[in-house]
């Protein structure tokens, strides 16, 4: 059985900064195995998010192929890339992106009211999908506070619960705790692998935490946009 889930084929990112050809991502190849946890390891500039945003379908590599199974990611139309970033994907981001005049709850419910599962009576089937992603994430008793009430390790598991709520195969996570202190960190590393473990995640990290890539299973180490 082939359990190879997401792979990237020769795949280039090249920018232009000012008049100069930038190579961000420089001809990576790798297969991702479903149920696997993978750090992607590097110095700043490595080229580390650029790889894990072409990963997930928010930007096009300039040449090369991202496979998600045997679809070519790159060669759907728009409305079909965004389907699988929202159901397929879940993201988790060094800054939280949380919508600052909405509770912990309404912010988790959106990635499924997006896909359409709030429409009619289905809104309470959102509502209960969000109450279970936050209690999996620790955080029942502060589901009507507003981001500003939250510590950065709360607003980061608020983050997760809102990547979980479509039940992905795949989480991306980019830097997720670049913002937190070590011992929030170590929460929030326990938290994503026992996830993995509970709902059975696909995990790829980006991180130049080798506390964090020294958990993961496997491990891939950038330089100048290659595989070191």
């Amino acid at each position: 059985m082939n359990d190879i889930f997401l792979s990237a084929h020769d795949i280039h990112k090249i920018y232009k900064d000012a008049g100069k050809k930038v190579k961000a991502v420089d001809g990576i190849s790798l297969d991702i195995k479903k149920g696997r946890s993978v750090a992607i390891l590097g110095p700043s500039g490595a080229g580390k998010s650029t790889l894990l945003h072409m990963l997930g379908g928010l930007d096009k590599p300039t040449s090369g192929h991202i496979m998600l199974d045997t679809v070519d990611i790159y060669k759907l139309p728009d409305k079909g890339r965004a389907y699988i970033r929202n159901k397929r994907f879940g993201f988790v981001f060094q800054f939280y992106h949380l919508l600052s005049e909405f509770t912990a709850l309404e912010n988790v419910m959106m990635p499924a009211l997006i896909e359409g599962q709030g429409a009619g009576g289905k809104y309470s089937v959102v509502k209960d999908k969000a109450v279970n992603a936050l209690k999996l994430v620790g955080l029942a008793g502060r589901m009507n506070h507003r981001p500003s009430e939250l510590s950065g390790g709360e607003s980061q598991r608020v983050a997760i619960a809102r990547a979980i709520i479509n039940e992905p195969e795949i989480l991306l996570c980019d830097e997720p705790t670049g913002n937190l202190d070590s011992k929030t960190s170590e929460s929030i590393y326990e938290l994503l692998f026992g996830l993995k473990s509970k709902i059975g995640l696909t995990l790829v990290i980006v991180t130049h935490d080798e506390r964090l890539s020294s958990k993961t299973e496997d491990i891939l180490r950038l330089k100048d946009g290659k595989i070191a």
